[in-house]
């Protein structure tokens, strides 16, 4: 059977490439890295992400994954993610692409009304930008709408909701396929 999650693979490699291209071009202007959680905040899913985010709970040792799944049982409620220790991800390597891409250089919006928008601890002596260093929002989000659609048209689980919460992902005890 097809891997359900190949096109959303495939979506975060190019992301990641892309991120870290600006990351390269910027510099030491970027100061956002693993460890850096001011933007961590309690997100929801789309159900690929959620199924992503779940297998790679479930790739982990037994004991390593019942460790994180407790973790996140009593943080769910929080407005912090509730896979935050010490300000680390305890998924960093199965982060959702939001999580990728937060504080670079974002475009959005539509007509006149497009604004770039970044962490304010980045680009501080920073006048311009190059475009090639500015992530597209709208269409990063068009081509994550595509990969759930298609992964929802494949999966088992009609009535999955829009969203899922990372507590929702992670405690249920099979993630959708």
């Amino acid at each position: 059977m097809e891997d359900l999650l190949n096109n959303y693979r495939q979506l975060v490699a190019r992301i990641d490439a892309l991120c870290h291209g600006i990351m390269e071009a910027l510099g030491e202007q970027i100061t956002c890295s693993e460890g850096c959680s001011d933007c961590c905040t309690s997100i929801t899913l789309f159900p690929v992400e959620a199924a992503a985010l779940a297998a790679a709970l479930d790739a982990l040792p037994e004991q390593e994954a019942e460790k994180i799944r407790r973790h996140v049982a009593e943080h769910a409620e929080g407005e912090r993610c509730p896979l935050l220790r010490d300000h680390r991800c305890l998924l960093y390597a199965a982060r959702p692409i939001i999580c990728r891409t937060h504080g670079l250089p974002i475009i959005y919006g539509t007509g006149q009304e497009r604004r770039i928008d970044y962490c304010p601890l980045n680009l501080t002596d920073s006048e311009s930008l190059p475009g090639s260093a500015i992530i597209d929002l709208d269409n990063l989000n068009s081509l994550l709408v595509a990969v759930n659609a298609l992964f929802l048209s494949k999966s088992e689980a009609p009535d999955t909701p829009e969203r899922i919460t990372i507590a929702e992902a992670l405690l249920r005890r099979t993630p959708p396929r």
